[in-house]
């Protein structure tokens, strides 16, 4: 059975903490709907937003960064490979074992790419990209 949202933030908050002191990362802010719960960490020009699909049990952190225009996003394993400090994390999260060994293995690579986290690596990593709302 999948962990549910208040389990889930309390892994990802003892997997991010000392990552977070480290990388001097803001949160962490947490929200949850049916589908999903999301704990966000918020640095200078990068955000990391550890998603758990709720019914898929899987869980996945995210990178995130505004380019220009845009919102630049992708899954922190592919920056990894991309930045060439990685090679396979794990995603299960239909079991409390599971959510820890992936956000242990996910969390880790926070630490690799955070130094090297550009757009341009997250292009070259596959970001999905959109156009963000002007501010006016």
């Amino acid at each position: 059975m999948v962990p549910g949202a208040e389990a889930f933030f309390g892994e990802v908050r003892a997997a991010f903490a000392g990552t977070a002191r480290r990388l001097a990362l803001e949160g962490p802010s947490q929200t949850a709907d049916r589908h999903l719960a999301v704990v966000t960490y918020t640095g200078a020009d990068v955000r990391y937003k550890a998603v758990l699909g709720l019914w898929a049990g899987d869980v996945e952190i995210h990178v995130c960064r505004d380019a220009e225009a845009t919102e630049c996003k992708v899954g922190v394993e592919k920056l990894a490979r991309a930045a060439g400090v990685g090679g396979a994390a794990t995603f299960g999260a239909r079991s409390m074992r599971q959510l820890r060994k992936s956000l242990t293995s996910q969390v880790r690579y926070v630490e690799l790419v955070h130094p090297l986290v550009t757009v341009e690596l997250m292009r070259a990593a596959g970001a999905r990209e959109w156009s963000r709302p002007l501010v006016r």
